[in-house]
């Protein structure tokens, strides 16, 4: 009974985690990355400049909340380290978002901020799946 019990909670919190990963991250992924388009292509529009950074912030702090509840759960090191990581690019993602209220007419600071979160952004998302498929390969 006890072990059934903690199965059905070790399924249920898997289902959360994917729920999470496959949908709460890239739908945060688009916000930030649609709020970074507006200063470069939608910049007459008014509605566009004035929602903009509220969009951007959504986005980055929808990402940190699930980078923070989908922590890595295996043993490989090289892994944990690679999702610990990742969790930086929300944090990352989030001190732009800062940025965007405290100067919020030079977006120099912003910017830079934006681009150091895509760059691990991207190199984790190639490095995870590479290690992932390394590990199934020793197996």
């Amino acid at each position: 009974m006890r072990m059934s019990i903690n199965l059905q909670t070790h399924h249920a919190a898997l289902k959360t985690d994917n729920i999470l990963n496959n949908i709460i991250v890239p739908v945060a992924l688009l916000l930030v990355l649609g709020a970074t388009a507006v200063p470069f292509f939608l910049h007459d529009i008014e509605l566009a400049r004035t929602t903009f950074p509220y969009i951007f912030s959504a986005g980055a702090l929808l990402l940190l909340l699930a980078r923070l509840f989908t922590p890595y759960r295996g043993k490989d090191p090289q892994l944990k380290r690679l999702h610990r990581i990742e969790s930086w690019s929300a944090i990352i993602f989030c001190v732009a978002a800062f940025f965007l209220f405290y100067n919020p007419y030079q977006l120099r600071d912003w910017l830079s901020f934006t681009l150091a979160g895509a760059v691990i952004q991207i190199i984790t998302s190639i490095a995870i799946p590479l290690r992932e498929s390394k590990l199934a390969g020793k197996k």
